[in-house]
């Protein structure tokens, strides 16, 4: 019998962990996770430095300390018109831990969570965890695009949540307002719950950011997720947020409490002064984050592969069956070889193996002169497969 719970059956060791691994063993410049390599504001840092200093070393209140609960209220307010007080925010160890929090807080053994695949594996690991039933519904290349009636399609009588991602991460597809008013509408009339990750919402390219829950009837079904790591490149941080009607966010917390309590301490003001304070940086990095996606793009273009290019997020999905490879995990593990260079096979990502097995997810969060080395070893590598 094996030692640990069956829960962990199927579940294993994460992609990025795997790949970022690699690209360490083997030199290879690494494109695969997506962690920046420039810091935030400089003004943040410091007050983080600042409460390191003055004493916010000890645990902070496990709701989240009142500077990041007001500023999270004010953000969401500023940006969507959405009305919040502190009884309907909860800080958390990043979004990962408000996933957790919200799949174990809001899912019963055999309820069924709708998903969008291709899906940030935590998503799967905590549905199974938290015992539920995971329904894919699969944004197809090369558009990417929601098809409504396939979601309406998964919804059954045993249906509890749906998981939504958008900006959507690994495709960068942002989803329309007529898109999340589709989804809204199945909501309502099957009084479904709807968890939402929108850690990437800052960082979209010329379209519009819609938070699902300022549509009409579906603030009160909601949980709204985000965290500071991408929109102040400060991923290492792990401070992040859920928002929403209290009842929810009560239930979030009430996973929360038994996973981490509280975390963070002197971080979550330095936060707090970044959502306050920093709009302009995040508005910066979204520009630039355009013109480094248009580089590679252009790049993986250049030596033969299908980039498809994204509306948000700082990921590049490509696909690598033009270059010979019909499976993007061989491809991903051959490139460091071939090219000195790493990326994420996009497969893992998926139910349907086949809808992603030729493809391969890239990230563009990184300094250009990096961009620029990634992209010159692979047109002078041969990788036609």
């Amino acid at each position: 019998m094996g030692r640990h719970a069956q829960r962990l059956d199927g579940i294993g060791s994460t992609i990025f962990a795997e790949m970022s691994s690699l690209a360490v063993r083997t030199g290879s410049v690494n494109l695969g996770q997506g962690f920046p390599d420039e810091d935030g504001p400089e003004a943040v840092l410091e007050a983080a430095v600042e409460a390191l200093r003055g004493g916010r070393n000890q645990y902070p209140p496990g709701h989240g300390t009142p500077e990041l609960l007001d500023a999270v209220v004010a953000h969401q307010r500023r940006h969507y018109g959405l009305e919040l007080d502190r009884t309907q925010v909860v800080a958390t160890t990043g979004a990962t831990e408000a996933i957790a929090g919200a799949l174990l807080g809001l899912v019963e053994p055999g309820d069924e969570v709708i998903v969008l695949e291709p899906y940030y594996d935590s998503y799967v690991a905590m549905i199974q965890i938290a015992g539920g039933v995971r329904k894919p519904v699969t944004l197809r290349a090369p558009q990417f695009r929601l098809d409504l009636d396939e979601l309406a399609a998964a919804v059954t009588d045993r249906t509890r949540l749906i998981l939504l991602n958008t900006p959507h991460n690994p495709t960068g597809t942002v989803l329309t307002r007529a898109e999340l008013e589709g989804v809204a509408a199945l909501a309502v009339e099957h009084d479904l719950l709807v968890v939402s990750d929108e850690v990437y919402e800052h960082l979209v390219f010329g379209v519009e950011h819609v938070p699902i829950a300022t549509l009409p009837g579906m603030f009160e079904r909601t949980v709204t997720i985000s965290s500071a790591g991408k929109t102040f490149s400060v991923t290492g941080w792990k401070i992040g947020w859920a928002s929403g009607p209290a009842e929810l966010v009560a239930a979030v917390e009430g996973a929360k409490n038994w996973l981490s309590y509280a975390s963070g301490g002197p971080l979550q003001p330095a936060v707090a002064v970044a959502l306050d304070e920093h709009d302009a940086f995040h508005q910066r990095l979204a520009r630039d984050l355009a013109v480094k996606r248009d580089r590679l793009h252009d790049g993986l273009a250049s030596v033969g592969l299908t980039p498809f290019r994204p509306d948000g997020t700082y990921f590049i999905t490509a696909d690598v069956s033009a270059a010979g490879y019909e499976d993007g995990r061989a491809f991903c593990l051959a490139l460091p070889e071939l090219a000195g260079v790493v990326a994420i096979p996009s497969q893992v990502f998926y139910d349907d193996r086949e809808a992603g097995r030729h493809l391969v997810r890239w990230a563009f969060c990184k300094k250009m002169t990096v961009i620029d080395e990634a992209v010159s070893r692979l047109q002078q590598a041969d990788l036609v497969g």
